[in-house]
């Protein structure tokens, strides 16, 4: 196998299936022609026995994966392509449940950004590999949307609260980080990874306890207690008041974040977690479906997209402003 298309090359190299993502000018953007190459890879890698793992890295110098391609969702919308945005995320969603299932070992080498889709292709396999240079996030909140691609499996799974944490402030884990919230299941420094990629072509996933290095502190270690105290409370609202409480510069940066977030999009992301806890990826991959049906049509998933990616002056006017003028009927409604 032998391919070259729409956004990702894929061939067979020695033991190995390699895909690799290959959109450098919209950092790896997943669009619809490359969520359907992916899987069409992932099929041919499947039934050929010559083929033991698969493992999937970029093209791309900054980027792993830098999420789907919202501006293009956002063009859909507008244009009246109500359908083909149904279409894209239906697509993903159904190859994020594929790399879950699949039955060989799937090996991602990440480094550079891995937002949102790009997680979404890596998180459900059985290996994950981050560089120092990794940076993962779900920063869907800031634009109205939420932690999609079965982020509401995983995130309720990560340490204590620091799922809720991730959700809905889209903070950042850089590198080693990544592993300790679960991200990723290995840390390897950059200059090791071509060697390890070497590795596991010849010797399969054995090569990775072998080139897998310890890992240093936690960055979030001197923020984990605050963390499980504001993040576990059972709403939004009762974050907020938990944070309040804490009266620490942390605490008032990340009420700061919170605050600049899509209030509808904080409730219906914390809702959707909560529910994903009690879910297994299967369901949590319906639901998100059926939000991300309902919340692409809210007005601030196209002002947060305009705000953030179209025209960058990062002044989204949220429909309605704050959190507590948000009605917890209809995020129940949407979420529940």
């Amino acid at each position: 196998m032998d391919d070259s298309r729409d956004g990702i090359a894929a061939w067979r190299e020695g033991r190995a299936g390699r895909i690799r993502l290959d959109r450098p000018a919209a950092l790896n953007a997943l669009d619809l022609p490359m969520v359907r190459a992916i899987a069409a890879a992932m099929e041919g890698f499947r039934d050929d026995p010559a083929v033991h793992l698969v493992v999937v890295d970029s093209a791309a110098p900054r980027a792993f994966c830098a999420g789907g391609d919202i501006r293009a969702l956002r063009d859909d919308l507008v244009a009246g392509r109500t359908e083909a945005v149904d279409t894209f995320f239906r697509e993903e969603y159904a190859l994020d449940l594929a790399v879950a299932q699949f039955p060989k070992p799937w090996v991602a080498l990440v480094d550079g950004a891995c937002i949102g889709g790009g997680i979404g292709v890596s998180v459900h396999g059985s290996a994950r590999v981050a560089t120092e240079g990794a940076m993962f996030a779900m920063p869907e909140t800031a634009i109205g949307l939420f932690p999609d691609i079965g982020a509401s499996f995983f995130l309720p799974r990560m340490p204590g609260a620091i799922g809720f944490y991730l959700a809905l402030t889209g903070a950042r884990m850089k590198g080693a980080d990544a592993v300790r919230a679960g991200f990723a299941t290995h840390y390897v420094p950059r200059e090791a990874m071509p060697g390890l990629a070497e590795a596991l072509v010849r010797d399969g996933v054995a090569a990775l306890a072998a080139h897998a290095r310890a890992l240093p502190p936690f960055g979030l270690a001197p923020h984990r207690a605050a963390i499980d105290r504001c993040f576990s409370a059972g709403s939004v609202p009762e974050i907020l008041a938990r944070l309040a409480a804490e009266d620490t510069d942390w605490a008032r940066e990340t009420t700061a974040t919170l605050r600049a977030m899509s209030p509808s999009s904080l409730m219906w992301s914390h809702a959707l977690l909560r529910a994903g806890a009690g879910r297994d990826l299967a369901a949590c991959l319906r639901a998100e479906l059926a939000l991300a049906h309902a919340v692409t049509r809210h007005p601030d998933f196209l002002e947060g997209v305009r705000a953030m990616v179209v025209d960058k002056d990062r002044a989204p006017r949220w429909s309605p402003a704050t959190v507590e003028a948000v009605d917890p009927a209809a995020i129940a409604a949407l979420a529940g």
